[in-house]
């Protein structure tokens, strides 16, 4: 037994948020699960246990959210400083999952140590409290255990039984190292984590299949990043921004003249030559600042100048400047924010919103987004933490209100997309209108608040998104990490943390539906039941004397 468990609890919770991005620390991660593991059964009372398991999470998620105190560096209504305290402030609430787990896991304990129902116990209370954690008080899903898993070639399973069931996993593999130590294998135990870590690694370098190879006239992308930071983004410099963007956002080529196999430039000869393939411009969260949406009263359209005073916007110019950048087939998905009225025509709401703008300045459709991050987007019970001198972390006075959930829009030529705004992404199941199935997912985002461990952590749940729902997966954020994901999860190109610049490259096709698609989070109710039916069943047998 390990002297001062409470010491160690927290220590190995702070040790197992290094198998996260951006480190990924895979092995360090998988001991240090172990290790609490066996802490907590050797607790001697289920106070204790608890205690153990909160201590857990409190180190595991000050570590892994500490991006959040950069989020407070934007923000002059409140003190900076408040920031240093958000991530462990954050982690005491978030620690009560965790604690959960290891009080449910230590009834399956026994005298004589850990066994395989403790260790399969563990694992079903983990995907348990790990989807609670997603779904109360509006969920906070941002990086389950699974996740540690994407080096591995074992992520691939998430496309039959999601990111949850594959943190139930990592908990029972874990497990097999505190059982070996318990029959003195140790070594023998880290040896096949070691070789598994490494196969993973060999087969996820390698290529799936043939690689696709799609006619010249086959939709392309173009995701714009301009690299303008938070801090460069103040009230009156969204000029800045449309500038930074439409300098990247190229033109439309023929598509003789973009880069072609042998096998591509003979469909192209035999297509004849129909001209420039179809492209959908790509462009972050939240960049257009002036209103594109014709019907708001006047005022609404005018902005602060230095030198004039105030510029009338008309939303029908802003929008014919960026239908400027669109080819005839083109079409360009942007976020902005669309605003809502009260009979007097003062703002109520206002909707984080995704447009889509055509050749013609159009708008085609547009998707509000749903999940909302309270604290950014709106501020929970207003008058009191508002007396108290609490604000939103987003500027202004004005609450977000939520969209209607999941959507899919037809986009000409393009087929259908779903949309996915921001931290959206990382609610596993919840990402898709499973009705009206879509060909691919546009998660456009504003990582600038997130520091340097947000952005890789972003990028990879939107990776395990693409291998669960078998879509390819379009990220565009002003600072970083733009990517796009094919519908295995493999980055196909990306533009790193902190750069600017553009990539273009033909639409990922998606894969067929996968069974996590079809099922979402009942897989994850699924694995729980198997994995207590089989401690169930051991546990029985040992009580029989047949072990």
């Amino acid at each position: 037994m390990l002297r001062f468990p409470a010491l160690w609890s927290l220590l190995l919770g702070a040790l197992a948020a290094l198998g996260f991005a951006p480190l990924q620390l895979w092995p360090v991660a998988l001991l240090a699960v172990a290790m609490w593991m066996r802490v907590v059964h050797d607790a001697p009372t289920l106070r204790a246990a608890l205690w153990r398991g909160w201590l857990f999470g409190v180190g595991h998620f000050t570590v892994n959210d500490n991006w959040i105190a950069h989020a407070f560096d934007f923000q002059d209504a409140m003190p900076h400083a408040l920031g240093l305290l958000a991530a462990p402030g954050l982690a005491l609430y978030l620690a009560v999952y965790p604690m959960l787990a290891a009080g449910l896991a230590w009834r399956w304990r026994r005298e004589d140590g850990p066994d395989w129902p403790f260790v399969l116990a563990f694992a079903a209370a983990w995907i348990t409290t790990e989807w609670l954690r997603a779904e109360m008080f509006t969920g906070y899903a941002w990086d389950p255990l699974g996740v540690q898993w994407l080096p591995t070639w074992i992520a691939y399973a998430a496309a039959w039984v999601g990111a949850y069931a594959l943190s139930g996993l990592f908990v029972l593999v874990a497990g097999t190292l505190v059982l070996a130590h318990k029959r003195r294998r140790f070594a023998f135990g880290i040896a096949i984590s070691l070789v598994l870590f490494g196969l993973g690694l060999a087969i996820d370098a390698s290529e799936w299949g043939t690689p696709w190879a799609p006619p010249p006239t086959y939709p392309r992308i173009r995701i714009v990043q301009p690299n303008i930071g938070q801090d460069q983004r103040g009230d009156t410099d969204g000029e800045l921004m449309l500038r930074a963007l439409e300098g990247l956002s190229g033109r439309p080529g023929s598509a003789s003249q973009l880069p072609m196999t042998k096998q591509q430039r003979h469909a192209f000869k035999l297509s004849g030559n129909p001209g420039p393939a179809p492209r959908l411009l790509l462009w972050p969260e939240g960049v257009v600042r002036d209103s594109i949406e014709d019907g708001y009263p006047w005022r609404y359209y005018t902005a602060p100048d230095e030198l004039r005073g105030f510029v009338f916007h008309d939303p029908r110019r802003v929008r014919a400047r960026l239908a400027r950048l669109l080819g005839p087939r083109d079409l360009l998905l942007t976020g902005g924010t669309a605003l809502q009225f009260t009979p007097d025509e003062e703002v109520s709401t206002a909707s984080n919103t995704i447009f889509a703008i055509d050749a013609r300045a159009r708008i085609d459709g547009r998707y509000d987004k749903a999940h909302l991050v309270p604290y950014g987007e709106y501020l929970p019970m207003r008058p009191l933490l508002t007396a108290l001198g609490l604000s939103r972390l987003v500027p202004g006075d004005v609450d977000f209100r939520p969209g209607p959930g999941p959507r899919t829009l037809a986009l000409p030529g393009f087929g259908e997309g779903a949309m996915q705004l921001c931290y959206e992404i990382v609610f596993s199941g919840e990402v898709v209108d499973r009705a009206h199935r879509p060909a691919f997912l546009f998660n456009p985002s504003n990582d600038a608040w997130f520091g340097a461990w947000g952005p890789p952590q972003h990028l990879a749940q939107a990776r395990m998104r693409a291998i669960e729902e078998g879509l390819p997966v379009l990220r565009a954020t002003p600072t970083g990490i733009s990517a796009a994901i094919d519908a295995r999860g493999r980055v196909l190109a990306s533009i790193p943390l902190g750069k600017r610049g553009a990539i273009e490259l033909p639409l990922p096709a998606p894969l067929p539906p996968t069974l996590f698609s079809r099922m979402g989070n009942v897989m994850a109710g699924l694995a729980v039941l198997a994995l207590l039916a089989c401690a169930v069943a051991l546990r029985r047998r040992r009580a029989y004397g047949r072990t």
